[in-house]
C-alpha cells in the first residue's frame, strides 16, 4: 500500500483572487450556503489587494459568524492585512425610503398609494395573484415592510456601490430572485403610470378645492406636475440596475443549491425566472455533496468524508444525491459548475472558508 502525501486544512493554499467581474451574487433558496459561498469568495477576492465589500442582506444574519468577528450595518474594514470590507444590512432599515432611494414624500404623497407593505415576494395565495403585476398589486413597493425585502434591499445596494471608489469589487449573499426580479418591469410601466397618477391628482384636487372651499379652508392649488420628476428619476435607476444585471462583463450571477430534487427544480425555476429578465448565469454552485473531499478538491486533504463502503446511511444519502445531480444535467449545461462537499463540521473562519474557496475558485 503506497503512501500517500495527505495535505493538513491548515496547509491548503489559501486561494487568492477570484475570477469575476466587479459584482458577483449568490442566489438561491434560503439554507444552501448562499453566505459561505459569498465569505470564502470575498476572502479570495481580497487577498490579492482587490478591496472587496461582501454584503449580507439576509434578516437572519449569518455573515459575523461565518466571518468570526463582529460586522456592522454599514461597510466597515474588517481585516487589516488584506482589503476585506463587510456589512450587514437590516433590509428593512433599507428599505425605508424605497427600494431605489426614493422616499414617499418624494412622490408628491403618493408614496402611500403606491407602497403599504403588502405582498412582493411571499409565500402564499396572494402572491400567486401578485405574479402577474410588475406592481405586486400595488402594494409593498415603496414602502413598509414586505417579505423579500432583504432581496429588493439587494438590488438597491448594488446601486449604492456603482462606481464606488472603495470597492473594486462587492459580493452580495442575498440576490434578488423570483418576484422581487419584476421590480425590472416598472419602466415599461412607467409611462401609463404617470398619466394615470396625473388623472388622478387632478381629479383628487378638483374634490379638494370644492371641499376646502365649502369650509372655508386653504386655496393653495395643487400642482399636477409634482413628484413626475421623481418617478422618471426613479425608471433611470432600475434602468441602470437592470443594464447592471444584464452585463456578464460586471456582474456575476451564481445560483447556489444542495443535491436534492426539491433544490434541483427550485433552482431550474430560478434560472427560468432569470432567462425572462435577459439575466445571465455563469456559475451553479452545488454545496454540501456527499463526496470525499479530496475527490472534490483533486488532491488528497485531511478532512474527513463520508463512508460509501461502510456507511449505509452515507452510502443510500449518496444515491439520493447522485439522482439530484443527474436530474439537473441539462439545467448545468452551459454553466460552469463547482462542487463544495458537505464538511463533518460547521463552516465557520477561515480555516474551512479557504477549503471552500478552493473548491470555488
Amino acid at each position: 500500500m503506497s503512501n500517500l502525501d495527505v495535505q493538513a486544512v491548515d496547509d491548503i493554499d489559501a486561494p487568492t483572487g477570484v475570477d469575476a467581474p466587479e459584482y458577483v451574487l449568490y442566489g438561491g433558496k434560503g439554507g444552501v450556503g448562499k453566505t459561505t459561498c459569498a465569505a470564502a469568495t470575498a476572502l479570495a477576492s481580497a487577498r490579492d489587494g482587490t478591496a472587496t465589500l461582501v454584503v449580507s442582506t439576509d434578516p437572519a444574519h449569518s455573515l459575523s459568524d461565518t466571518l468570526e468577528t463582529a460586522i456592522p450595518a454599514e461597510p466597515t474594514r474588517i481585516r487589516e492585512d488584506i482589503p476585506l470590507f463587510a456589512a450587514e444590512i437590516d433590509p428593512e432599515a433599507a428599505m425605508g425610503e424605497g427600494p431605489f432611494g426614493m422616499d414617499e414624500d418624494a412622490f408628491g404623497g403618493l408614496g402611500g398609494m403606491l407602497g403599504g407593505g403588502g405582498p412582493m415576494a411571499g409565500d402564499g395565495p396572494a402572491d400567486e395573484a401578485a405574479a402577474d403585476d410588475p406592481l405586486g398589486g400595488g402594494e409593498g413597493l415603496l414602502g413598509g415592510s414586505m417579505p423579500g425585502a432583504d432581496e429588493a434591499a439587494a438590488m438597491r445596494l448594488l446601486l449604492d456601490f456603482i462606481d464606488d471608489d472603495r470597492f473594486d469589487r462587492v459580493v452580495i449573499d442575498t440576490a434578488p430572485t423570483g418576484h422581487t426580479l419584476r421590480l425590472l418591469e416598472l419602466p415599461e410601466t412607467m409611462d401609463s403610470m404617470v398619466g394615470k397618477i396625473l388623472r388622478l391628482r387632478q381629479r383628487f384636487s378638483g374634490m379638494m378645492d370644492s371641499v376646502t372651499g365649502m369650509f372655508g379652508g386653504s386655496d393653495d392649488e395643487v400642482d399636477p406636475e409634482a413628484g413626475i420628476e421623481d418617478l422618471e428619476a426613479l425608471s433611470e435607476r432600475i434602468e441602470q440596475l437592470r443594464a447592471l444585471l444584464c452585463d456578464p462583463t460586471r456582474t456575476d450571477f451564481r445560483i447556489v443549491m444542495v443535491p436534492e430534487m426539491m433544490s434541483v427544480l427550485e433552482s431550474e425555476r430560478l434560472l427560468g425566472q432569470l432567462s425572462e429578465f435577459d439575466i445571465p448565469v455563469s456559475t451553479v454552485v452545488v454545496n454540501r455533496v456527499m463526496q470525499d473531499p479530496s475527490e472534490v478538491l483533486g488532491r488528497p486533504v485531511d478532512i474527513a468524508g463520508p463512508n460509501h463502503d461502510d456507511c449505509e446511511f452515507c452510502a443510500r444519502r449518496w444515491q439520493v444525491q447522485q439522482d439530484a445531480l443527474a436530474r439537473g444535467q441539462d439545467l448545468f449545461r452551459g454553466h460552469e459548475v463547482q462542487r463544495v462537499p458537505l464538511f463533518a463540521e460547521e463552516v465557520h473562519g477561515e480555516r474551512l472558508l479557504n477549503v471552500v474557496g478552493a473548491c470555488l475558485d
